[in-house]
């Protein structure tokens, strides 16, 4: 077996260091880019998201809810654990509710 000399092995080390770094961002970006519906709330209620990204709400409630943005989109009834998907084509501000529990609000800032 040959030997590896420091430098690729400095190399290999940083190379490996950079790739898990980046799957950890990108793990940390798709983890930021749910909403859970629980207790009648949306969390988080704000989120800030890039053109282009997609949003995903999970009802972790046990009755039915909505997400509804007036004339942007709209979720059919979501069941416990039920998950409605949105992506986000313009920037601005989206708020949204549930159609069956209008006290219930967020809103996703799209830059």
């Amino acid at each position: 077996m040959s030997s590896i000399n420091r430098r690729d092995f400095g190399i290999a080390v940083a190379a490996t260091m950079l790739l898990s770094a980046g799957a950890a961002r990108a793990e940390e970006s798709a983890a930021s880019l749910a909403v859970h519906i629980e207790n009648f709330v949306f969390e988080p209620a704000q989120l800030a998201v890039k053109v282009g990204q997609t949003v995903t709400w999970t009802n972790r409630d046990d009755i039915p809810h909505t997400v509804v943005c007036a004339g942007k989109f709209r979720s059919k009834t979501m069941d416990t654990d039920g998950t409605f998907s949105f992506t986000f084509t313009a920037p601005g501000e989206y708020k949204y509710f549930c159609s069956l529990h209008p006290h219930m609000t967020g809103a996703v800032k799209v830059e």
